[in-house]
């Protein structure tokens, strides 16, 4: 089988993703092969009067994925090259800065794809050669309370909105969790793809916490599942599995996306 809408950005995952809808072998490499490290910078908008924790996670999943979707990051794209030398890694990684006021406006000339105001995505490059602007912005101090965000209901339909579950058994900052909720949205987007459906859809995914309960059955189905393809057929659920750089263990789950 193959797919009919992976971008250049997205088809290096879907070897490792959704092995059983594509017709290619997934990299044996961690490291990509010039030993350069490359990351996609988040830059996640934190004034003083903070948004909610919910909308800026909300927002780094979709400007992460719409990165990959832009038109700039295909074959024809002055951003092509960049993208995909970074998608092509074993690993796609992702750091979250933190700006505000003057920062924030600055970065917005930086090559990328802002969402919500709250979260700029920037084109992937390597981890120690980033912009002056991008480099003074801290990593840390990125938390925010929970919030209440209610059900993730659609505008137009209950039942037709993604939603990126987070882990009940992990913490995370919220520089950690945009992380992995962009990872979420793009693995979601490839298996959509790699269906056959439109991997824009992922771009709507709502955020939440996953209930203790449904983590443990997802979790269940995940442990028994060696290539994704039962969770994803019978739960509809594709995990994120951290590196373990920062945070968290290697190979910890920290989300799901559920289509």
């Amino acid at each position: 089988m193959t797919s009919v809408a992976l971008t250049p950005a997205l088809a290096p995952l879907a070897a490792r993703v959704c092995p059983w809808l594509v017709d290619s072998v997934a990299p044996d490499q961690d490291e990509p092969e010039d030993g350069v490290v490359r990351a996609m910078t988040l830059v996640l908008r934190l004034e003083r009067d903070a948004p909610t924790r919910t909308a800026v996670l909300e927002s780094a999943a979709a400007a992460a994925l719409a990165l990959c979707l832009d038109e700039r990051a295909g074959p024809d794209g002055p951003w092509f090259d960049a993208v995909t030398a970074w998608a092509g890694a074993g690993r796609i990684r992702k750091l979250s800065r933190r700006a505000r006021t003057a920062h924030w406006r600055a970065v917005q000339e930086i090559d990328g794809v802002t969402v919500g105001e709250l979260v700029r995505a920037l084109v992937p490059g390597p981890v120690d050669d980033v912009p002056h602007e991008v480099r003074r912005l801290q990593i840390g101090g990125t938390d925010l309370p929970p919030d209440e965000p209610g059900p993730p209901l659609s505008a137009c339909s209950p039942s037709a909105r993604p939603v990126i579950w987070l882990s009940p058994e992990v913490e995370q900052t919220v520089g950690k969790a945009a992380a992995q909720v962009g990872h979420a949205s793009m693995i979601l987007a490839t298996v959509l793809a790699a269906e056959g459906a439109d991997p824009a859809r992922a771009l709507d995914a709502a955020v939440r916490p996953a209930s203790r309960e449904d983590w443990a059955r997802w979790a269940e189905a995940l442990a028994a599942d060696h290539d994704g393809r039962t969770a994803w057929d019978e739960y509809g659920i594709a995990p994120v599995r951290d590196a373990g750089f920062t945070e968290v263990a290697p190979g910890t789950v920290t989300c799901v996306a559920a289509r």
